[in-house]
């Protein structure tokens, strides 16, 4: 009983910590950066670099203070340049955890996350896809639009998960296929990331960092496509993204059985 109180004491501070470096060091650290690339012609590159340079200080200190957790990371997904990249989702940490590790990345998000102060100011400065073609920020998407073939083959990464939302039940929903027509249009190559356990560390729907729990975050390539040796129309290409990500999931579904000794 004392154990887990004290754990839960752990998950509250780590929490704490955790939610002190997003506020208190984006406003009082970061933000003066970010106001400083909105002059320059090329704030796009800019702020993505600082969202990167900010997101791995955030998981080094996340390492840092849950030492109960481990960490399984693709050192090649550094590497990846001007592709397309598409990766199942289980944790608000996915996306955080992608552009830590990418070089130059841009995004699709939800459109109402447009609309919040300073953070709607920041994806847009950052060169994100708002996730609708219509509304008041239609005229975001079709700039960005414009512009992503030369974004790509200047060495930058779309990052999507074709999902649209978390999964919670360990399987693969309908696949939105706006990348897949993107990286057929740039022929750009098509990196199929698998990520593992980050819902274990901070749960959909839950506030709190599950931190004291025996835990291994795991990210790595699982498949690549290239548009020169496998040159695939729209559905096969789609097919073969799904079994990919299909058997991603299935292996978080036996590596969880293992771990519980079924």
């Amino acid at each position: 009983m004392k154990s887990r109180k004290t754990d839960r004491l752990v998950d509250v501070a780590v929490t704490l910590i955790c939610w002190t470096y997003f506020i208190f060091g984006f406003l009082f650290f970061f933000s003066p950066f970010y106001i400083v690339a909105s002059f320059s012609a090329r704030s796009e590159y800019f702020f993505q670099g600082l969202n990167r340079i900010f997101f791995k200080g955030f998981f080094s200190l996340l390492k840092w203070i849950t030492p109960r957790q481990g960490w399984d990371i693709d050192p090649e997904i550094a590497d990846i340049r001007s592709s397309v990249v598409v990766c199942n989702h289980l944790s608000y940490l996915d996306p955080l955890l992608v552009i830590s590790l990418l070089g130059q990345a841009k995004t699709i998000v939800k459109p109402v996350f447009f609309s919040v102060p300073i953070f709607g100011w920041v994806l847009r400065k950052a060169g994100y896809f708002p996730a609708a073609a219509t509304g008041p920020h239609a005229d975001v998407m079709l700039a960005q639009m414009e512009t992503i073939g030369k974004y790509l083959s200047n060495g930058g990464n779309l990052f999507v998960f074709p999902q649209g939302t978390r999964s919670r039940d360990g399987k693969i929903g309908v696949l939105n296929q706006g990348a897949f027509k993107i990286a057929r249009y740039s022929r750009a190559p098509v990196y199929v990331l698998c990520i593992r356990n980050t819902e274990n560390l901070f749960t959909p729907g839950k506030f709190f960092f599950f931190a004291t729990r025996p835990n291994r975050v795991g990210i790595r390539i699982i498949d690549k496509i290239m548009p020169e040796s496998s040159p695939l129309g729209l559905p096969d290409l789609h097919a073969r993204i799904r079994r990919g990500m299909e058997s991603c999931m299935a292996g978080i579904v036996e590596e969880g059985r293992v771990e519980a000794g079924e």
